[in-house]
C-alpha cells in the first residue's frame, strides 16, 4: 500500500517558517508586500485569489488586490503593472491567470519587473532556471520538489518522468529534477508507447489534464506518483490525472488530489514573496 504524500501538512510548515521570517523581518521594520491582480470575476479564479489572501493573512505578508473589471483594456492593466512596479513598498506582483482573450497573457507576464515575479512566469526567471542561476521558481513545480525532499524520496541518479511539457508546470519541474541529478524524460501528446516509458519511472510526474488518466498498468512496483491534474470525474467530483484507487496498491508513494500537490503552490508563493525581500536586501 502505498505512502500518501500529505501536500497540506507540508504547505502548512512551509508557511510556519515563512511565517517566521516574515515577523524577523518586521523587527527590522521590513514589510513583505504581494499585489494580486484579478480580471473579471471566473469562478476559479475567484477562489484561488481567495486561497492566496488567506495565506498572506496567516504568514503575516501584506496583501494587495486589485479586482478589476472583465473590460479593463490590456494598455488600463499593463499600467497598472508598471505603477506596482515602481512602488518600492510592493515586493511580489501577481496577475491571476486566466486573462480575458482581450488581453495577451505573454506581455502582461513580460511586463512584470524580474525582481518582483513571484510566479516565476518572467522570461528572467526561466532563462535563470534552465542555466541554473539563482531566481524565481514558478511555484507549482518548486512545490513538487519541496514535497519529494520532504519525504526524504531520492532524486539523485532516480529515473523521473514527467508527462506534460506546459511552459508552468511540465517544462520547469523536468529542469528542477535535471539541477537534482536525475535523470529526466518529458513526454507528450506525440510519445509513441508511453506505457513502456512510464514503466521505467521511479518518480513519475503527471500534468496533462485528463481525469484518471494513468491507472496501475501505467506504473513501476514502488513507483512515486506525483498527480499534479485538477479535473472533476464522470461524477463531477474533484480527482487528479491520475487514478488513485488504481495505482494505490502498485505505488510506492502518491499524492492525493485535493490535498497532494495544490496547497503547496501558494505555501511556494509566499515562500517566494519572502525571497524577493531578502535578495533586495543583499543587493543593497
Amino acid at each position: 500500500m502505498a505512502v500518501i504524500i500529505d501536500g497540506k501538512k507540508i504547505s502548512k510548515e512551509i508557511k510556519d517558517e515563512v511565517r517566521e521570517k516574515v515577523f524577523a523581518l518586521k523587527e527590522k521594520g521590513v514589510n513583505v508586500t504581494l499585489a494580486v491582480i484579478q480580471v473579471g470575476n471566473d469562478p476559479a479564479s475567484t477562489v484561488y485569489v481567495g486561497n492566496k489572501k488567506k495565506a498572506c493573512e496567516y504568514t503575516g505578508i501584506r496583501s494587495l488586490a486589485y479586482e478589476i473589471p472583465e473590460e479593463t483594456t490590456e494598455e488600463e492593466l499593463l499600467k497598472l503593472v508598471n505603477s506596482l512596479n515602481e512602488r518600492e513598498d510592493v515586493d511580489g506582483i501577481l496577475v491571476q491567470l486566466p486573462l480575458p482573450s482581450h488581453i495577451s497573457e505573454d506581455k502582461v507576464i513580460q511586463a512584470i519587473s524580474p525582481g518582483k515575479d513571484v510566479d516565476g512566469f518572467h522570461l528572467q526567471s526561466v532563462g535563470a532556471l534552465s542555466i541554473g542561476q539563482p531566481g524565481f521558481v514558478s511555484c507549482t513545480p518548486a512545490g513538487i520538489i519541496e514535497l519529494l525532499k520532504r519525504y526524504n524520496i531520492q532524486i539523485d541518479g532516480k529515473e523521473c518522468v514527467v508527462i506534460g511539457r506546459s511552459n508552468i508546470v511540465g517544462k520547469p519541474v523536468s529542469m528542477l529534477l535535471l539541477r537534482e541529478n536525475g535523470t529526466v524524460t518529458t513526454c507528450h501528446s506525440h510519445t509513441t508507447d508511453l506505457k513502456e516509458v512510464t514503466r521505467r519511472a521511479d518518480i513519475l510526474i503527471v500534468a496533462i489534464g485528463k481525469a484518471k488518466f494513468i491507472t496501475a498498468d501505467y506504473i513501476k512496483e514502488g513507483a512515486v506518483i506525483i498527480d499534479v491534474g485538477m479535473d472533476r470525474d464522470e461524477n463531477g467530483k474533484l480527482c487528479g490525472d491520475v487514478d488513485f484507487d488504481s495505482v494505490m496498491e502498485k505505488a510506492g508513494a502518491v499524492t492525493p488530489v485535493p490535498g497532494g500537490v495544490g496547497p503547496m503552490t501558494i505555501a511556494m508563493l509566499m515562500n517566494n514573496c519572502v525571497y524577493s525581500v531578502e535578495r533586495k536586501l543583499q543587493e543593497q
